[in-house]
């Protein structure tokens, strides 16, 4: 079992603001909106204030700004 399973372990609440976030309600981590993947509160580097959502890293974030249309798709 790590940190993130059993009784204590649960989503925290969280508002993002510019530059920085408020915990509304603790919790051991927050869930990014693109992947689904954990991410613990003390790693959260990337987030999107417009759409309150968190991302586990930064091609995470350009992917959810690709999704709502500000950054044109990479053509790779």
């Amino acid at each position: 079992m790590n940190r993130f399973e059993g009784p204590g372990a649960r989503p925290a609440k969280i508002r993002y603001l510019d530059g920085d976030f408020q915990i509304l309600m603790p919790g051991s981590h927050v869930v990014c909106a693109m992947t689904g993947e954990i991410i613990p509160i003390d790693q959260l580097k990337y987030w999107s204030v417009e759409r309150q959502e968190p991302y586990i890293d930064v091609k995470a974030a350009v992917a959810a700004d690709q999704r709502a249309g500000l950054v044109p798709a990479s053509r790779s």
